[in-house]
C-alpha cells in the first residue's frame, strides 16, 4: 500500500473536518432523515430523498479521508533538514528569470494545494521541476504558456 505525503498542518484539516462529519454533519443528517420519515409516505417525499443523498455523500467522504489518513505519511516541514535542497514541504523563492517577479510556495499534498496561498501540490509540474534542486539552480519548468525559467532564491523548512 502507497503512502501519502502530507504536510502536519494538512492532516491536522483532515483530522478537524473527520471530526466535523462525525459529530455534526452526520447527525444532523440523521435527525433529517427521521423527520422527512414522519411526514409519511416516502416514495413522493423530496425532503427524504435529498436527506439520503446528503447522507450518502457524507458517508462516502468520512470513509475517503479516513482512507487517506489510514495512507497518510505526516511530514513535518520544520524537523526537515534536507541540505538546502528541495523536498516536499520545503518553503521555496522563486525569480522568474523573464520577469523579475518573485513568487513563494510550499510544495504540499494533493489535499491541501491551494495556489492563493502559495501552496501547490507535489505533482504539479513547477514542483516536479523543483524537487532535488538547490538554492541558486535554475528550474526549468514546462507550463501551458510555455517553458519558464526560474531561479531558486532560497529553500526554508517552516
Amino acid at each position: 500500500m502507497a503512502t501519502i505525503p502530507i504536510t502536519l498542518r494538512g492532516a491536522e484539516k483532515l483530522k478537524a473536518e473527520l471530526h466535523r462529519l462525525k459529530t455534526v454533519d452526520r447527525p444532523s443528517v440523521i435527525s433529517a432523515i427521521a423527520e422527512a420519515r414522519a411526514q409519511g409516505d416516502l416514495s413522493e417525499n423530496a425532503e427524504y430523498d435529498a436527506a439520503k443523498d446528503r447522507q450518502g455523500f457524507i458517508e462516502g467522504r468520512i470513509q475517503e479521508v479516513e482512507g487517506k489518513l489510514s495512507m497518510a505519511q505526516i511530514i513535518d516541514p520544520s524537523a526537515l533538514d534536507a541540505g538546502g535542497r528541495v523536498v516536499f514541504g520545503a518553503t521555496v523563492e522563486l525569480e522568474d528569470e523573464d520577469s523579475g517577479e518573485v513568487v513563494r510556495y510550499q510544495i504540499v499534498g494533493e489535499d491541501e494545494a491551494d495556489l492563493k496561498l502559495g501552496l501547490i501540490n507535489i505533482s504539479s509540474p513547477i514542483a516536479r521541476a523543483l524537487i532535488g534542486k538547490e538554492e541558486g539552480d535554475t528550474a526549468e519548468v514546462v507550463a501551458p504558456g510555455g517553458i519558464r525559467h526560474y531561479e531558486i532564491v532560497a529553500v526554508h523548512y517552516l
